[in-house]
């Protein structure tokens, strides 16, 4: 099962933030993440927080329902409304993730996003993005999604190679989210992501270059390349540790990443984030750079987090829970902490570092200045920008860059 939320100071039952936190709210974008918690099936790899049917029956089953979901959810749209009170700011951003999001209705999907847009309103630009596994729409499903105002769908691919699929417990067929890149083409969507995966125990170089060939032939703007992180209490752990799937280690990692760079590299696409690529830069995820820039976000459904003017807060895990506390008036809260000056500094550099803008050396201390000057020495860091003040990331920085901002922090 999903890991744990974290630590944190109790959550207000009417979820009121600290005054603080809206100050200044007017300069910074504001985004919505929609959390659809439900799967058809768990894949192996897989510690998100969500559920199968099953995993959802008996306690709060009714309460955590699909059929009612859109509603519990819009209530909490509702409620968000409220604790940012005069807050005039126009919703920027919306994802919609999961779990399988377009396992419920389009029609359902649609009135989350209305709700929004009741609420808050949309700017004229607002990027609107939903996931959707490939098996569980059709072009008259994405045809639905793009009258309901989406105009961003990004669709889990993984892998080309059915073997690999089958390591990952994925439920599609090869070739089907190729099919669904021209269907949400010819329904109008503007752009499209797929979302692939390297190291998959038994993957080989030539499964990965197949994978991306096939990926680059359907023709998205944008593509997510993600090592597999084997999470503790997945059944691919526990595969692993019975020796039945052998471990990838750090060194494909590294092989399977310069490979990615290089064919999306040659077919157009630029990075723009450790693991993410566009063709151009109105193709990049801007829900994404939302968070990696440390703008403003709510988080809607069970486990969401969200972060407003440095406060971080998340909400109950369960469905039922989170669907009871809004059913008597709470919110669904579990949990809130209020970031310190020195935690958005080092949360600055964790996530800028990734980007290809980099961060501004001035965010560095002495050992973090003298970690940086080492790192330039070592090839780690681009010698350009960082006589302009920022530290950026070449290619071999990349394939170290937790390492690299390990030592950054300090």
């Amino acid at each position: 099962m999903p890991s744990a939320l974290p630590d944190g100071e109790p959550m207000p039952e009417d979820g009121a933030l600290p005054a603080p936190a809206l100050e200044g709210a007017g300069e910074r974008p504001l985004g919505f993440y929609l959390h659809v918690p439900y799967c058809a099936t768990r894949c192996g790899y897989c510690d998100f927080n969500t559920y199968t049917a099953s995993e959802l029956r008996g306690s709060g089953g009714a309460l955590a329902s699909r059929e009612n979901y859109a509603d519990t959810l819009i209530e909490e749209i509702r409620l968000a409304r409220k604790v940012m009170g005069d807050d005039p700011r126009r919703v920027e951003t919306v994802f919609v993730g999961g779990g399988t999001p377009t396992l419920l209705p389009a029609a359902d999907l649609s009135r989350m996003l209305a709700a929004i847009r009741d609420e808050f309103g949309f700017t004229s630009d607002a990027e609107i993005t939903t996931e959707a596994n490939p098996e569980s729409v059709d072009p008259r499903y994405l045809s639905e999604l793009r009258s309901g105002g989406f105009n961003r769908v990004s669709f889990g691919m993984q892998s080309a190679r059915q073997h690999v699929l089958k390591i990952l417990d994925r439920t599609h067929t090869p070739g089907r989210p190729e099919a669904c890149v021209a269907e949400a083409r010819a329904a109008g969507f503007d752009h499209v992501n797929l979302d692939l995966i390297y190291g998959t125990p038994g993957e080989t170089d030539d499964d990965w270059r197949a994978s991306l060939d096939a990926a680059i032939g359907a023709g998205p703007d944008h593509v997510s390349a993600y090592a597999l992180i084997v999470e503790e209490g997945t059944q691919l752990a526990r595969r692993i540790r019975r020796g039945e799937v052998p471990m990838t280690d750090d060194d494909e990692h590294a092989d399977r990443y310069l490979i990615a760079e290089e064919a999306l590299t040659a077919a157009g696409f630029t990075w723009y984030e450790v693991s993410n690529w566009a063709t151009t830069e109105a193709a990049r995820c801007r829900h994404n750079e939302l968070y990696w820039t440390g703008a403003d976000w709510w988080g809607a459904g069970p486990g969401a987090h969200s972060h407003v003017g440095g406060v971080r807060w998340w909400n109950a895990k369960h469905p039922g829970a989170y669907a009871q506390a809004l059913n008597d008036g709470r919110s669904p809260g579990a949990g809130r902490e209020v970031l310190t000056a020195e935690d958005r500094r080092v949360e600055r550099i964790l996530l800028e570092l990734r980007l290809a803008a980099g961060c501004p050396l001035d965010l560095l201390r002495p050992t973090g200045l003298a970690a940086a000057e080492k790192a330039l020495a070592d090839g780690l860091l681009d010698p350009g920008p960082y006589e302009a003040g920022r530290a950026v990331l070449t290619l071999r920085g990349r394939l170290l860059a937790d390492a690299v901002v390990r030592d950054l922090v300090d």
